[in-house]
This record gives C-alpha cells, structure tokens and sequence, in this order.
C-alpha cells in the first residue's frame, strides 16, 4: 500500500476488513502493575482488530468491524500519542498519587478538578470513585460501548506491551518504564468518565471534601439538655462572608465560544456551525482529535477528552455539534443544623440522623523513598459529602453546630456518555434533539448543533440541573445562603434541617432532584445562536430568552466583555452582502482585537495621553498604546502593555470606573466610558498604566514589545510566538497563559488555556465540509513530531479540511495505515487496588 506501514500486533488474524498484515503476538507487560479489576460481562469481547491511518499532523482515523475493535485501535493510538498523560491521569482518578509522588506535590498541570496535592485528590477520587460509583456507572451501559470501553483499556495495554517490547525506543521518555505506567482495566476508563462527569460539580470542591472532618469532641451535654436546639452563637459567623477570598467553586478561563448560522442567513444557503472550545493545553483533560467508522454503524469525527473512548464535540455525516461551559449551577450546598450530642449527626425536621462514614487509607512515598499508610475518615450525608468552606469564607467550616454537605446533581447522572454515544451515530438534527432531550444528560455544557439538509440550528442547556424552583430558594436559603449568592450567584443553598427544602422531585425528571425538560432552555431557529459562557438569555441576542428558573441562569444581567463581543461580530458577518459565508467566518474567529480594547482605549487616551504629554512619565506608554493597531496579533506592538493595564485598572470598583453602568436594556453597549469626570479614577487610569509599564520594564520587555516576544510556546526546542490573550480582556481568540507576567513572559506550557480544538463545519453536496485546527497538537510526547505540527498550523492560522472520506483519507500526502489486533490476554488486565 502507498505512503504505508503495516504493523499486527496479534494472536488472532485481522478481520476480513482488515486482512493484509500480521506478524507475530509480542509479549505484553508483566504483572504487578496497579488498575481497577475489570469484571467481563456477558458478550464481552475477548479479541480486537482495529486499522489506524493517520494523516496530516498526525490525525489517526481508526477503522473497525465492531465496537470492541474500534476502542482497542483507540486505545491504542491515544497512548502512542500521551501515554505520559495518560498514565498519570489513571494513578490520578485510582487515587493513587501519594504512592508514586508523595502526599504533598501537585499534579503536573492544571484539570477540570485544579491541582490539589496529592494527598487531597487521593482521598477525593477514593470517595467519589469507590467500587460500588464504578460498577453503579457501568451497569447503566449498553453493551457495545461497554465493549467499546473494555476495547479501548486493552488497546492501551497493547501500545504499552509494544514500547517495552521495544518498538518505539525514542517515544515517552519522560515516563517509559516508570513504575506508575501500568496496565489498565476497562473500570480505570470508567473513573475516568465519572470525573469528567463531576467537572461542573464534585471536582471544583476536591480539597473541601477531602479535608472535612468533625471537631474535637466537647464535653458531653447534661442529659435534660441533649434534645434542646442548637445554639445560634455561630449565626454572625454564618452571614459574615466578607473574608470570601474567591468565587467558590470556579475554573477562570475555560469556557467557549460557539456560533451557528441558519441556512436562511447564509450566502449558499447552508447552515454553518462553529465550535472552539477555550479548554487546557496541557494535562488529562486535554483534546484529542480522531475519527472512528465501523463501516454501516458509525463514522464521527471531532475530539474527545484523553481516556475517552467515543467523539465528545465533533461531526458525523449528518450532523455537527459543539459545546460551551454552560454558566447553570450543577451543584449546590446544604447548611446542617448538627445534633448537639453529636458533630456526626445532623437535624432533619427535628429527627437526628447520622452521617455514613467513609473511612479511607491510601499510600504515600515519604522523602527517603519508604511508603506510609494515611488514614481519613470522610462523611456523606443525604444530600452528598461534607465540605470544609473555611478556607474560602468564613464561618463555613464543620463547627459543633453547623457543618456543610456538597449536592451534586451529576452523581446520579449514567447517561452522559450513552448521549454521547448516541450522537455520535445520529442520523438527522431532529434525531440529534430527540436524543439531547430523552437522555437530558449533558453534565455541564451548552449545545450547539446543525443537520445536513436542515435549514435550522439548535441551542439547548438540556441536562441535570438542580431542580430549584425560585419560590424554593426563596423560602429556603439561610442567612449565610443569601451572602453566599452575593458572591457565588446561582448556586442554591438551602437550609438542610428541612425536608421541604430538598430539591424537588418531578416525576417527568430523567432522575430525581433535576429539572424536567420542559423548564430547560432551548431553542431551535433560522437565523443563529451563539454563545460565549454567560447563560442562554442571549443565544440570540435580537430575541432574549427567559421564563426559566433562576438556577438555570441569569437574565437581565451583565455580559462578559467576550459575550459582546461574539453577538456583534454574529451582527457584522450577517451584514454581509449575501449573507454569512465559512470565508469570513473562519476569518473572524480568528481576529485578535478585543472589546477592552474598542470600548476603553480612546476614553483612556483622551482623558490621561494629551497632546501636551511629552514630559509625563507616561509620554513612552502613551505613545505605544497610540501607534498601536489594536490586535494582539503575533506582530501587534501594544497589546502587551494594554493587557498589563487592563488586569490593574479592573481592580477598581465597577461603580466608580465605569461613566455608564449596566443597563439590562442596553446589554451589548453596557458599562461603558471611564467616569472621568471623578479626579480619583483619573489618578487611578494614571496608576495603571504606570504600574503597566513598570511590569513590562522590571521583567526586561520593552513597551512596544511584539505580542509573539511574550505570549508563546515551546515545542521541539524552539519557540513559536502566538497570538491572542485572555478572556477578562474581551478577547474573543482565547490564548492565555494563566498566570502573571514574569520574566519568561506568557508562556503557554505551564497553565496554558485557550483555544484548543476549533472547528467549523458545514454540508455540502457530497457530504460534510469541516475545516479544523487543534492548537495544542496530538501528542505529548516531545519526540514526537506530532507534538507540534498543528501548533505551528494553528500560530499561522492555517485551517485544514478534514479528510472524512476513504479517498480524502487514502490521498492524503502524509497518510501511514497500521493494523493493531490482539486478545485480552495478550493485551493484558488490570489486578485490583
């Protein structure tokens, strides 16, 4: 075969699909490696086959007979690809980590659960990973993606049998025959999707839970006095929120931007969806592109999170969809009245009622090398597990009187990947909603979708939300509850004590305690829908949406800069003579100006850069920011002195900033101008930009600095400067470093968020038409040269078509064919923890 290599890694012979390329079985890893024990059900699988071509940058394209085969080529290719990754994650999700790395390191880079220590994501995932979520979570599979699962763990193993056999002697160096890089089991990728599941939820909350414990016991109470209230001397506690340091329960910069235009608006007549998720360069929760077919069953393609086995975002040849962290609450607290005679008993409707304790024990390495036993004892209550606030604000500790438990609505919620499956193989957009809204399982995130031949596109936040109504809220939510939503607006907190404060339970719920459909927001429409992670009140922005209850989202409320910024470049595109087009839709995704930047820097240049300036001590600064041409594009002289401004002058109290502030009428054109007029915010406006450029100086970069000198990554040994910035700043290209300037710059290889897989996508007359980048690139591995191929396409703003068909496939210049096969017992098992 042209441009090919064929390689069998196999005991059985390939599939007629397949045939052409065997050679013999090599030995698989020895045993002793840790994994969560897999418990083969009925028709599973017991031997896999699976074809990968890969094309430009290094796109695999895998191709089965069945959904065991096309896990395992799966499988196999993401751990060619990040087997570091990879391998980390599942010591991560087994709770694990203190074994290998000792209690009090960190991950290695940033996820949807943060970067806790060790000891504290060990304890974490034990809680909410144990055996019975596991077998709970797979239970609720159909069989093929239970097939398509254990496929995907074995064809891990295989690539992992295959590098110590030696076949790849340059690959993952970083971690190759490290002791914590082991053979998997299919329940290993279950707790990975439980994780992903509780990523809105449980996962922002891992150190809370982790460390919530009960206080020192007190001298027992008189026996007349142990059935007496409990005392309020904690209730100032309680409502003195003041101290909150931080928004509870946020990730800062992930998030989306997501467009569809209906065919209506359109020049050619064809709706036209966009998708770019603004998610992590680097880590477990990273995207990977693929495209998986079983001929006459399924071909998607689009990405998926490491160590999931089906396409999250993505099209097939019927439909396309696309995400954006929704800005619903999926969570919510529950304020415990305790039990005076007992921290471990709280009050419900004046009925005591013990907590269940968990106890715990995982390993940790000490410094000399040796292991110790830690030993924790967790608490769930019956609205979920205790939470230690105290850190974040005061008076929410477990007091003798009060204590705190975490609800999260997406325990209870199997069926996320069922949709996911599901979609993956829908036939239509109406197949495509149907299904959305018979699961109404999307964890955490806003979904766009477009339908060949369909003239219309689709916006929903259907999935688990808390069932809250509002006249609930109102009548249940605590004093502290009421400072808490000052600061963390949306999520309920209710008083515990009472049984009519539980969220309710609706019989027409896909499961208790969530929102029925009928009260989740939706749309279907012939213009478009956007958004850019502030709630659906304005997915269109020429027709607002409400009605909804509150937890479901804010309307009538203040939009990111970014959100303005997205609903007027949807108005500019549909200005366009004829209509939308891909063309000057691809082009504008990828501007890099910022609404920061259109709203304020003539209001800052007018009010504190006069013509009369030449002696000021910011004459140098003023001048940059007035040559400047107002993108952060790789070249841009300016942007990185506006940035530094921007994250100083936004400290200053909205109130007193801003000329004009929010208007619920005016949503798109407020706040806006700076309150000149105020000698104070002029001393401010002053301050700022000194302090800017200060920044810039003290770290050894000049004012006029190009963008790419500071924003930038490494990849094989050389820098390649980027483009883009943050999203407080307005960008609507999200390329953030995530962390303060320093003398390297913004480098994107620590903490680095932003734009990772963009897409946009069309249906032509032979099918579907997806342009596409993947920022980050495929692999981890830095031998690899797909660990910087699409990065160095995405930094020249170089789309590439998406080879969907055999023969896009097949033609593709850099197209290389391996046919990966095994058995489970070739591929190996896991053995229990």
């Amino acid at each position: 075969m042209n441009h090919s290599v064929c390689l069998a890694i196999s005991g059985v012979l390939a599939s007629a699909l397949l045939a052409g390329c065997v050679v013999p079985p090599e030995t698989s890893r020895g045993a002793g490696q840790t994994g969560v024990a897999y418990q083969t059900g009925p028709g599973a699988q017991t031997a896999w086959s699976a074809e990968i071509r890969r094309t430009q940058d290094g796109v695999p394209h895998i191709r089965a007979a069945d959904w065991g085969g096309l896990g395992f080529g799966f499988g196999y290719a993401q751990a060619e690809d990040n087997l570091c990754t990879l391998a980390d994650a599942f010591v991560t999700y087994r709770g694990e980590r203190s074994e290998y790395f000792g209690a009090d390191a960190r991950p290695p880079a940033a996820a949807t659960f943060g970067q806790p220590r060790n000891i504290d994501a060990d304890f974490f995932f034990r809680m909410v990973g144990d055996q019975a979520a596991v077998v709970r979570y797979r239970s609720a599979q159909p069989a093929e993606l239970r097939n398509l699962i254990d496929g995907f763990a074995n064809g891990y193993n295989r690539y992992l049998a295959d590098l110590d056999a030696g076949k790849f002697p340059s690959a993952h160096a970083a971690c190759r025959g490290k002791p914590w890089v082991g053979r998997i089991g299919a329940d290993d990728i279950y707790l990975r999707l439980i994780a992903a599941n509780l990523a809105g939820g449980s996962a922002r909350f891992v150190t809370p839970i982790a460390i919530a414990h009960p206080p020192k016991p007190a001298a027992p109470a008189p026996r007349g006095e142990r059935d007496s209230p409990a005392p309020a001397a904690a209730e100032s506690a309680q409502t003195a929120l003041d101290t909150l340091r931080f928004s509870i329960g946020e990730n800062p910069g992930i998030g989306s931007n997501a467009l569809a235009f209906g065919a209506p608006i359109t020049r050619d007549k064809r709706s036209i969806l966009f998708g770019n998720p603004h998610w992590f360069w680097r880590g477990p929760d990273r995207f990977y592109q693929a495209q998986l077919t079983i001929p006459g069953q399924v071909n998607v393609a689009g990405v998926s999170f490491l160590g999931v086995p089906l396409i999250v975002l993505g099209f097939n040849d019927n439909i396309a969809w696309t995400h954006t962290v929704s800005s619903a609450r999926r969570f919510g607290i529950f304020q415990l009245t305790l039990d005076p005679a007992d921290p471990t008993h709280y009050l419900v409707d004046g009925q005591s009622e013990a907590m269940t304790p968990v106890p715990l024990t995982v390993r940790a390495r000490r410094a000399d090398g040796t292991l110790e036993s830690v030993s924790r004892t967790l608490y769930r209550t019956r609205f979920g597990p205790v939470v230690d606030l105290s850190a974040m604000a005061q008076g929410l500790g477990w007091s003798a009187q009060r204590a705190y438990a975490l609800a999260d609505v997406n325990v209870d919620n199997t069926r996320a990947f069922q949709n996911f499956f599901a979609w993956n193989q829908a036939h239509s957009l109406v197949d495509f909603m149907t299904l959305q809204k018979r699961y109404a399982a999307m964890p955490w995130a806003n979904t766009f979708a477009i339908g060949r031949g369909d003239e219309r596109v689709w916006f929903a936040d259907i999935g688990p939300i808390p069932n809250v109504p509002d006249a609930l809220a109102d009548s249940c939510t605590p004093p502290a509850g009421r400072a808490f939503a000052g600061r963390v607006p949306g999520a309920p907190f209710l008083d515990g004590s009472k049984s009519a404060c539980a969220w309710r339970v609706d019989p027409a719920s896909m499961q208790p305690g969530a929102l029925p459909v009928d009260q989740l927001p939706n749309t279907v429409r012939g213009d478009y829908v956007g958004n850019f992670n502030d709630s659906y009140w304005l997915a269109n922005a020429n027709a607002p949406m409400s009605g909804y209850p509150r937890i479901a989202g804010a309307t009538r409320a203040e939009q990111s800069l970014r959100t303005r910024y997205g609903h007027l470049l949807a108005a500019r595109l549909q200005r366009e003579r004829g209509g939308v087009t891909r063309e000057a839709l691809e082009s504008a995704v990828l501007e890099t100006s910022s609404m920061s930047e259109r709203l304020f820097r003539k209001p800052l240049l007018d009010a504190i850069c006069t013509v009369n300036d030449a002696l000021s001590a910011l004459h140098d600064a003023c001048e940059v920011l007035r040559q400047w041409n107002g993108t952060a594009d790789t070249d841009a002289r300016g942007a990185n002195l506006w940035d530094e401004f921007w994250a100083r002058v936004t400290r200053i109290a909205p109130e007193r900033l801003y000329e004009s502030g929010f208007d619920p009428n005016k949503p798109l054109a407020t706040p806006a101008g700076f309150n000149v007029d105020n000698p104070a915010v002029l001393q401010d406006l002053r301050q700022a930009l000194g302090g800017a450029a200060l920044a810039l100086r003290l770290n050894g970069f000049a004012l006029d600095s190009r963008r790419g000198d500071i924003l930038y990554t490494e990849r094989r040994g050389a820098r390649v400067p980027l483009y883009g910035g943050c999203d407080e700043a307005g960008y609507f290209t999200i390329v953030c470093a995530r962390r303060p300037l320093d003398a390297k710059g913004y480098p994107m290889d620590v903490s680095g968020q932003g734009d990772s897989y963009v897409q946009v996508v069309t249906f032509g007359a032979n099918g579907v038409e997806a342009d596409t980048m993947l920022s980050h690139s495929e692999s981890d591995d830095p031998a690899s040269p797909h660990s910087a191929d699409a990065t160095r396409a995405f930094a020249a703003k170089r789309w590439a078509r998406f080879p969907f068909t055999d023969e896009a496939i097949d033609s593709d210049p850099a197209v290389t064919r391996v046919v990966v096969s095994g058995t489970r017992d070739e591929a190996g098992s896991s053995t229990g923890r």
